[in-house]
């Protein structure tokens, strides 16, 4: 009788360990479960062109995502116009469509990120032209438009903000105090013509600019600040630092006034401000060919990945691919270039967001024209295109998706769940591709 008791429990506490052990694999190392194959594949948009630039997961398990869109038809129920507006959908966790907002006026108006907010809400943001319809006022060509939602894509208010120029508004977060901040570039030239406030760095400037807005909760300018020097320097993300302050990130192609050590054409260009929104230090990435920074992303070591792609082999960038590679950073909170990783083949290769997951490991999203060297395979002119590194960017897992036409990736997440989406264009329908709505279609691929 004793022997079959203490069996008893010797079987029970071993079943607890395994069901323990088991919960750990499901949640704490799900990424490493991950096989890269496709769970599902949609296509949404309608007869003309459709694009994605941006999704996120939303607070009920769901997806919204973010881009612009051409058509009138198909998914689209609320535009009459072929001009570009604003296009927010939501779907559920299997991929089905909910509900569909577009945003805009009679001219051109693209959006490009999304982020979910305090208050169970979104807010996007993205560059208008228009001054009617959803745009209150224009200032002059392109403004930055801030559009804050609630959770069904309603709007309660939106903002605009800019010059007599090209102003567009690339990124935004929530900061810690309920605000927002904007990033993105300006046209100083429209700027200057205005007569406005001077920049915080104390320098006058050229073409164009990084350019920050902080605003309050309801979407009313605080103070902004720029950056840059006399030809192009665009901003096209944005996080906010410990100490309250703000790591911009983009490209430069000047040389002079905030630049001060250019390493060619275009470089990875990083502009580190206090909470006020002055600079603190700036400093340049790249060799003497061109190179785009698209993303950057805080890491559990309190460091920072940029990513974006190359076309250089020399001065900061080494083991060249091809003709464009995707290229990876990790610095330190003063900038320090802690290493630098190049992924891809012989033809265009590039990167568009990083993320970090939970176990370290590094997932990259992006889009490919190779099928050499990093890239095992191509289904046509250009992929979407998912790497897999670990801790220190040292490649683990690669693999291409699309159909025989042009798959371009802009961004991707990795769920609460553990699987990955990706989102973008396709022109395809064929391979991955189940079907086409038009001429180019919203792509949705969650992996498992």
């Amino acid at each position: 009788m004793t022997k079959n008791i203490v069996l008893t429990f010797l079987v029970f506490n071993l079943i607890i360990s395994c069901k323990s052990d088991d919960d750990l694999v499901n949640t704490d190392d799900a990424p490493s479960q991950f096989s890269g194959e496709i769970e599902w594949v949609k296509t949404f948009g309608g007869s003309r062109e459709d694009d994605a630039n941006d999704i996120i997961e939303t607070p009920d398990g769901g997806y919204a995502v973010l881009g612009f869109t051409l058509s009138n038809d198909g998914d689209i129920t609320d535009k009459t116009g072929t001009d570009a507006d604003f296009w927010v959908f939501k779907t559920d966790t299997d991929g089905n469509l909910l509900w569909s907002k577009t945003f805009g006026g009679s001219s051109d108006d693209r959006a490009t990120k999304i982020i979910n907010t305090a208050d169970g809400g979104l807010a996007i943001i993205g560059y208008t032209r228009s001054n009617d319809g959803d745009v209150s006022v224009n200032n002059g060509f392109y403004d930055f438009w801030l559009l804050k939602l609630d959770a069904t894509g309603n709007i309660l208010w939106e903002k605009t903000y800019g010059f007599a120029g090209n102003d567009q508004g690339q990124s935004l977060i929530q900061t810690t105090n309920g605000g927002y901040f904007l990033a993105g570039f300006m046209d100083f030239d429209g700027r200057s013509a205005q007569k406005s406030s001077t920049n915080k760095s104390g320098n006058r400037h050229g073409v164009g600019e990084f350019w920050g807005i902080q605003t309050d909760a309801s979407g009313n300018q605080q103070w902004d600040t720029y950056f840059g020097g006399t030809n192009n320097d665009r901003a096209y993300d944005v996080v906010q630092t410990p100490d309250g302050g703000f790591l911009m990130i983009g490209n430069s192609e000047s040389e002079d006034f905030d630049i001060t050590n250019p390493k060619g054409s275009y470089d990875f260009w990083v502009v580190k401000t206090d909470a006020s929104g002055a600079m603190e230090w700036q400093k340049n990435y790249g060799g003497s060919g061109i190179e785009i920074a698209y993303s950057i992303s805080k890491t559990n070591d309190r460091n920072y990945l940029i990513l974006g792609d190359t076309r250089s082999s020399d001065q900061d960038v080494t083991n060249s691919k091809g003709n464009a590679d995707s290229w990876l950073l990790k610095i330190n909170e003063t900038g320090e270039l802690l290493w630098q990783k190049t992924y891809g083949g012989s033809q265009f290769d590039t990167g568009r967001k990083v993320i970090e997951a939970e176990n370290g490991e590094l997932i990259l999203f992006g889009t490919s024209r190779s099928n050499d060297l990093d890239v095992s395979s191509n289904y046509g002119q250009s992929d979407f295109w998912l790497n897999k590194t670990n801790a220190n960017g040292e490649l683990i897992f690669e693999k291409n998706y699309g159909g025989s036409n042009l798959e371009f990736c802009n961004s991707g997440i990795v769920t609460s769940t553990g699987n990955i989406i990706l989102t973008g264009s396709t022109e395809s329908n064929d391979f991955d591709i189940p079907n086409n709505q038009g001429s180019k279609d919203v792509l949705l691929i969650k992996l498992k």
